[in-house]
């Protein structure tokens, strides 16, 4: 298809793609969008996402998408630390550019941490908390 000079060629029929952040790789990646990604990250013995069990303590997002997750587990000898890592990075990718889990055990894990949303989700699976 050729253009005569000055000629705009009609792409009204193309879906709209947004244009990419300015500022040569910054990100727009907002630390909700990262919470909200976690959710798909399940604890495979409870079957309850990450977030909701309040196993994710805090989420640093540096301007370049790398993200450093602040995580316990419900357990210091739980087996499963693998699993959650390789389903984080799954959770993530295309979002963040780099993941890395800080596991901390302080303060420990209680059923304290979990959210409302998570003792809804255990109570629906027979737990009574």
């Amino acid at each position: 298809m050729s253009t005569a000079h000055g000629h705009t060629p009609d792409h009204s029929d193309l879906p709209e793609v947004p244009a990419a952040p300015a500022g040569g790789g910054t990100t727009t990646v907002t630390l909700d969008e990262v919470t909200e990604a976690m959710k798909d990250v399940v604890d495979p013995e409870l079957g309850i996402n990450v977030v909701d069990l309040g196993l994710v303590y805090d989420v640093h997002l540096d301007p370049e998408a790398n993200v450093v997750l602040d995580m316990t587990l419900t357990s210091a000898a739980c087996p499963l630390t693998d699993v959650i890592t390789d389903q984080t990075e799954q959770a993530l990718e295309g979002l963040v550019k780099d993941v890395t889990i800080n596991w901390v055990w302080m303060p420990p894990w209680g059923p304290d941490k979990i959210t409302d949303d998570g003792r809804e989700m255990l109570r629906a699976l027979g737990f009574n908390v």
